[in-house]
């Protein structure tokens, strides 16, 4: 199999495949990414690495030395840090290579495979895994080419199509989802209540705002995200409250929305259960809508009687009212994706020449160092440094001359086909007449390097 060229891949679950009590375990927060990429890369099969957890998706995406043995390592990796049975991960995650792993991220980044159709929060979310990335060893180039890649292809999709009008993001939908539940005489008046101030949060915020909501009450860590908020948005009155006062201003909220990164959950049945009921104005049920993943409230909070709690699979509700027009603009988006994944691949195959460059680099290196002991050993002993420097010199001279013109025929940078497959030629050509493929393939030598790297 070291005869296989290394595959991009890519190892996910998405609101699409998995629930949300999966991937909450899998979730991987933004502080470990480096580290989880340092650990993925120190697997036998992975050279390269980069962590995607939203609340949407968890996915990991590698260079792989071997796909099978590479799926395999990061699937068992995935377990052991999140105690999630390997077995269940099968059942839930979806695999794809090279080709379609770069058509899937191209899709993801352009808000195509997003629940809410070309939201802007996922473009963000993907800038923000080169930003953590940059420095990291095991982000290489392929897979720091291939999200770099994805950000021009999410913002040309923007700008060249019209994906983006009228485009609702996660927190957008949650507020619909609680506008959909409440009886429409009590959408002015219900008591709302938000729990945690930063970019969901805010949106929420946002949302209850252009929704007609005068006054809520935000509960978070620090005042300084609120107060910010409330400056932003005037003639809205903002109530700040501490979250050790959650529960208090839970108690006379008729909808509360979380989005905290929490990974312990804020309400549960024990707590809630001692809370007053609701008016029958708003319907008389209390309505937790959680956006969170891990989720801030336990499923177990439906259990107390007059409350009701959704999560961010439960926005799909919301979501499959437009899916006509979403079908619409996702074609037209599709025609970019097809354009810039032609490139992406043509880029990578212009890496292909990489290892024949340097096998016939070192080739060349033993020949001379060869020639020229033969040389040396027949001038004698008694050669001066400067005669020995000298031939040296002549040696590499010669060396360099000669390669500089297949060296020049070997390099491309993929933008032009034909260019690219002249290059591809070259490549075959040079293998064969300098038997270069019967050397211990690169792919081989870093796989040795690594097992004996773990052995020790």
């Amino acid at each position: 199999y070291t005869k296989e060229r290394s595959s991009i891949v890519v190892i996910g679950l998405s609101i699409h495949t998995a629930p949300v009590e999966m991937r909450e375990k899998l979730a991987i927060p933004e502080a470990e990414w480096p580290r989880a990429i340092a650990e993925l890369c120190g697997l036998n099969h992975i050279e390269e690495a980069a962590v995607l957890s939203t609340c949407n998706r968890m996915e990991i995406y590698v260079v792989a030395l071997s796909q099978h043995r590479g799926v395999k390592e990061v699937t068992e990796w995935m377990s052991k840090t999140s105690g999630v049975p390997v077995s269940e991960i099968c059942e839930h995650r979806f695999l794809l290579y090279n080709k379609d792993a770069t058509q899937h991220i191209f899709e993801v980044s352009a808000g195509l495979d997003s629940l809410v159709l070309g939201e802007g929060q996922i473009l963000a979310q993907v800038k923000q895994v080169v930003k953590v990335g940059q420095g990291v060893t095991g982000f290489g180039r392929n897979i720091s080419g291939l999200f770099k890649h994805a950000i021009t292809v999410g913002k040309r999709v923007r700008t060249e199509t019209n994906i983006a009008s009228g485009a609702v993001s996660v927190s957008s939908a949650a507020v619909e989802l609680a506008l959909m539940k409440l009886p429409r005489s009590c959408h002015n008046s219900a008591k709302m209540l938000v729990v945690g101030a930063g970019k969901m949060g805010k949106l929420v915020i946002k949302h209850l705002v252009a929704k007609g909501c005068t006054k809520m009450v935000v509960v978070n860590r620090s005042e300084e995200r609120v107060s910010a908020i409330r400056d932003e948005l005037k003639d809205v009155e903002i109530i700040y409250k501490p979250l050790s006062e959650m529960l208090t201003c839970a108690f006379e909220a008729d909808v509360i929305f979380t989005s905290t990164a929490s990974d312990t959950l804020l309400f549960t049945k024990e707590n809630v259960h001692d809370l007053p009921p609701v008016s029958q104005e708003v319907g008389g049920l209390r309505l937790f809508v959680d956006i969170s993943v891990p989720r801030n409230v336990g499923t177990c909070v439906a259990d107390v009687e007059n409350s009701r709690v959704y999560n961010v699979d439960d926005l799909k509700e919301v979501v499959a009212a437009n899916k006509e027009d979403r079908i619409r603009k996702a074609m037209e988006a599709q025609e970019i994706i097809g354009e810039e994944s032609k490139q992406f691949e043509a880029w990578r195959d212009s890496l292909e020449t990489v290892p024949t460059i340097k096998k016939l680099r070192a080739y060349a290196e033993r020949v001379r160092v060869a020639e020229l002991e033969k040389c040396l050993s027949k001038m004698g002993d008694d050669i001066s440094k400067k005669t020995k420097r000298a031939v040296d010199d002549l040696s590499r001279g010669i060396v360099n001359k000669l390669l500089h013109g297949p060296m020049q025929h070997l390099r491309c940078d993929g933008s032009d086909s034909r260019t690219l497959d002249e290059t591809l030629e070259n490549m075959h050509a040079l293998n064969r007449m300098f038997s270069l493929e019967t050397e211990i393939s690169v792919l081989e030598q870093k796989i040795r390097a690594k097992v004996e790297q773990n052995q020790k």
